[in-house]
């Protein structure tokens, strides 16, 4: 639920979007055969076509994330029925690590792998305004902490930029990147995304030291995705 309320598409795809294979810069620091391969493959899906027990296990990773305070400005406890209604409200990617010597072609398969092994980060995609200026979209990340400092990130807001536009977007809006999150900003402002403008004291967080909160300013940043018309 928004401040406009429920927000939905009635021109969205219907059809999936094929999946896709992206490059990652190798980690050196990899502690695992998963995080050592230099490829991820994205994969959409819906409400309908997500697997429970991959649901399960993302929800659990963003209810940590609300847990930990610091970059979704929500603090109230996320079951699985509440992830289910905010992160798969309309699409949502998943990036999955390889493994194989080659990347699968199509699809890709998880095979005896669990979750936790294979999964690197997944993102929604949804207006963030209804009706008139729906054609803008809203996008949120999670990234599992195992998976951090891989390049997974990038990876993950690189395929955003391919995917949101497929799904009919004209342009996307973050309402809310807090400016302690430095390495994300650096990452939008790298593929195209502006600062609209900056909003003073936008988030109570909780401090990264774990002592007590502070208010922290947020930056609004946005990228067309298609050509300006005006000109």
């Amino acid at each position: 639920m928004s401040a406009y309320g429920a927000i939905s598409r009635s021109s969205a795809p219907q059809a999936l979007l094929p999946s896709t294979i992206w490059s990652v810069r190798k980690d050196l620091n990899a502690s695992s055969e998963f995080e050592s391969v230099p490829y991820v493959t994205m994969h959409h899906l819906r409400l309908d076509s997500a697997p429970s027990g991959l649901v399960e296990y993302l929800s659990k990773v963003f209810a940590q994330e609300v847990e930990d305070g610091r970059t979704y400005p929500q603090e109230e406890k996320f079951d699985q029925q509440a992830f289910r209604n905010y992160f798969l409200a309309e699409d949502l990617l998943v990036g999955i690590v390889g493994k194989e010597s080659a990347p699968p072609q199509t699809g890709g398969s998880y095979g005896d792998r669990n979750w936790e092994d294979c999964v690197v980060g997944c993102y929604y995609v949804k207006p963030n305004y209804p009706g008139r200026s729906s054609h803008i979209c809203n996008g949120g990340f999670i990234v599992p902490p195992t998976r951090r400092k891989g390049g997974y990130g990038s990876t993950l807001a690189k395929s955003y930029v391919h995917y949101a536009p497929k799904l009919g977007y004209r342009a996307s809006v973050f309402n809310l990147v807090y400016v302690n999150n430095e390495a994300s900003v650096r990452l939008w402002e790298r593929l195209g995304f502006t600062k609209a403008g900056r909003i003073p004291q936008a988030g109570r967080l909780k401090r990264e030291d774990g002592k007590g909160e502070e208010y922290v300013d947020a930056w609004v940043v946005y990228k067309s995705f298609v050509e300006d018309e005006r000109t």
